[in-house]
């Protein structure tokens, strides 16, 4: 198998040393050699996260995209709305060596090696004095809901090998496992392990199928159950000094989220692999990653920021999928965080580099909202408005998701001009008349409805939009705040816009509105953050939001004047995303080294150790905030990298590097796939 070459020249690398110490010197590869202070990486196709471990053959947990159980009950906050399933785990295995378990007390030399170009992790150590062990994870791009370990051990001396692949059902799932082998020819030797399981409420059937494929031995096979949630298939084989042997674990989980019939359609997913394409697979995952790097980010002379940027980059390629109509999670798919529902984050934080990056997936995220346009339009009617009232948090049903104990889902209405203001770039990036009219404009023209419907005329004939949770969420039940008014503003046009590209009329109701909101200022010209705002703590860059996505503040005496006031107003342990926007405001203003300090700000409190994983925000350990990610690279692209996107398509302004960044070179951007390259002073 092809597979044997590629950990070889690893363990090569590896053995030599590879010149790491954090991260390689060709910004792709990050490496860690410390287990005991470890926060894993998530393998993912859009599809399934697989979380690492640094336990021996171990992953944390898959994690299932858009798959949710109901009513699910949450010890700290009582019964909740639904929530993301956490799938069965078909990705871990168990090897004994002369009748010793191997675990991180017996082995020495540990060191995983995470390849962002090949979403690959390569976990390599030495048990005792008797073998070295080399082994590859991969959640398979091309087989989005299926993954493989692919393992070679090399004998120091003569051992006997036992190895166990397993398959694990979460705790929840105890009372309804079933477990199966199936034995589908003895000629051939196609033994497969699978289990099945209903999801706690009983909305979901979940089923996991695995099996080994060998390269040049075939040993016996036999079943075991180590409880009735851990279900294996073991192996035995005799290896001289100086020999090895190669094997692969790979398998599938599916549920009826996604499939009618997922025992039979994992089932066919694991034979699939296991006759004679366990390389192919491979393969064509690297392909799919390389065409996805096609959309790339190059930093020369901070290789630091160059991992940190790239790192960024992987998750939110790897947490989404061309064509799958689905969005993204705060925490991506590298957990149940925020119980897997789509925010907010998305449209503002994670689409721009996305959109400029790739448009196929940047598709399926705008994909998402049409879907659930008529729910949005329900729940709009619901409460007495007119037009689409998208929930502040939303999961496969399109109906408001958000816990009952959190204000965000009665107030945070700001969202529904976020899905309004996503779509209409996507169209200018794109271009697509034929999806604006099918698609974009429908969405538009019902957001712009529904703002008419929700302000307010005050006596003056100015417009207010009341009682409102802001992007700062510690505003709670106020009058005109400022980004919600800002974006309602800006929404408001672009369905004015959109007609028109149409030939269509727009609703003269639409610009009235947009014309007579209300921003605040203090006496010294500082944008209040809403009416009532006197000097308290924020959680956002609220005001800061006008100036930069919004453009709505385009006086750089005013943008500065906010910048100084609210950065020293923003809670230090709050989300990484504000200090991310103060970064693109100063880049954009020229100053690249206050840019510099508020972008490093923005993230690097919230790395967590080997790989750099981001956390929400300096006192948490929730990672991976793909929200933050998506923060950072809207700094390099539209802070640093200048560019801009208008209703001309993307353009570039005044670009403006940080001093130690020799070269800044952005891939792939647009439709036309064009290189920005910016060299520094």
């Amino acid at each position: 198998m092809k597979f044997g070459k590629r950990i070889l020249a690893t363990l090569l690398i590896l053995l030599l040393g590879g010149g790491f110490r954090g991260y390689a010197s060709d910004g792709w590869r990050i490496c860690a050699d410390d287990p005991s202070n470890y926060t894993g990486i998530t393998l993912a196709t859009g599809r399934i996260g697989i979380v690492s471990s640094p336990r021996p053959f171990k992953v944390k947990s898959i994690i299932l995209n858009d798959v949710y159980d109901t009513h699910v009950y949450d010890k700290k906050n009582g019964l909740i709305t639904s929530r993301v399933l956490e799938g069965i785990n078909f990705a871990c295995l168990d090897m004994v060596i002369d009748g010793d378990t191997v675990s991180r007390s017996d082995i020495s030399g540990w060191h995983q090696v995470f390849d962002m170009k090949k979403a690959e992790l390569t976990t390599s150590f030495t048990f005792k004095d008797k073998a070295k062990v080399s082994y590859v994870t991969y959640a398979l791009r091309s087989m989005p809901y299926a993954g493989l370990v692919d393992v070679h051990v090399t004998a120091l001396k003569e051992i006997s090998v036992s190895v166990a692949g397993n398959i694990i059902c979460p705790p929840e799932y105890a009372k309804i496992v079933q477990n199966y082998k199936v034995l589908r020819d003895k000629k051939t030797r196609m033994p497969l392990l699978q289990t099945t399981a209903d999801s706690p409420s009983g909305k979901h059937r979940l089923a996991a199928t695995a099996t080994f494929v060998f390269d040049g031995f075939s040993p016996d096979l036999r079943e075991e159950k180590e409880s009735p949630l851990e279900h294996s298939l073991v192996f035995h084989e005799k290896v001289g000094k100086g020999e090895g042997i190669h094997f692969t674990w790979e398998g599938a989980v599916c549920t009826t989220g996604n499939f009618s019939d997922p025992q039979s359609e994992s089932e066919r997913m694991a034979i699939y692999i296991r006759q004679g394409n366990e390389n192919a697979v491979v393969e064509e995952h690297l392909e799919k990653w390389k065409e996805m790097w096609n959309g790339d980010i190059e930093v020369v002379g901070d290789p630091e920021s160059q991992v940190d940027i790239r790192l960024a980059l992987y998750h939110l390629y790897a947490f989404s999928c061309e064509g799958s109509r689905l969005s993204i999670p705060p925490m991506g798919l590298s957990s149940q965080g925020y119980n897997g529902h789509i925010f907010w984050d998305a449209e503002l934080w994670m689409f721009p580099p996305l959109l400029l990056l790739n448009q196929g997936i940047a598709r399926s995220m705008v994909d998402y909202r049409s879907d659930r346009l008529g729910k949005a339009m329900q729940k709009a009617a619901d409460y007495g408005f007119k037009g689409a009232m998208f929930p502040w948090e939303s999961d496969d049903s399109g109906e408001e998701a958000t816990p009952t104990f959190a204000l965000t889902g009665a107030f945070e209405h700001h969202i529904t001009a976020d899905v309004g203001i996503a779509f209409w770039n996507y169209f200018r990036v794109t271009g697509d008349k034929e999806w604006l009219r099918e698609e974009g404009f429908p969405v538009l023209r019902e957001i712009a409805d529904f703002w008419v419907s929700r302000a307010t005329c005050n006596s003056d004939g100015t417009y207010s939009i009341k009682n409102v949770v802001g992007a700062d969420e510690y505003a709670q039940n106020v009058n005109d705040d400022a980004f919600t008014n800002g974006s309602v503003k800006q929404v408001l046009g672009y369905a004015s816009r959109a007609a028109s590209q149409l030939g269509e009329k727009a609703d003269p109701s639409w610009e009235k509105v947009a014309d007579g909101l209300r921003f605040y200022k203090f006496p010294d010209g500082v944008t209040k953050e809403y009416e009532s705002y006197d000097e308290q703590t924020i959680k956002q860059a609220d005001a800061n939001m006008l100036a930069y996505p919004l453009q709505i503040e385009t006086d750089t005496t005013s943008i500065r004047k906010d910048l100084d006031y609210y950065e020293k107003k923003m809670d230090k342990n709050g989300p990484a995303m504000g200090y991310s926007i103060l970064s693109i405001l100063y880049a954009r203003l020229g100053n690249p080294e206050e840019a510099y300090r508020l972008f490093k700000k923005a993230y690097v409190p919230n790395k967590r150790p080997p790989f750099g994983a981001l956390a929400e925000s300096a006192n948490k350990n929730n990672p991976y905030f793909a929200t933050g990610a998506g923060g950072m690279l809207q700094t390099v692209l539209f802070g640093f990298g200048g560019l801009e996107i208008t209703d001309l398509g993307i353009i570039q302004h005044s670009p403006c590097l940080p001093p130690k960044w020799k070269k800044l070179i952005i891939k792939g951007v647009g439709p036309d796939h064009k290189t920005y390259e910016i060299s520094g002073r």
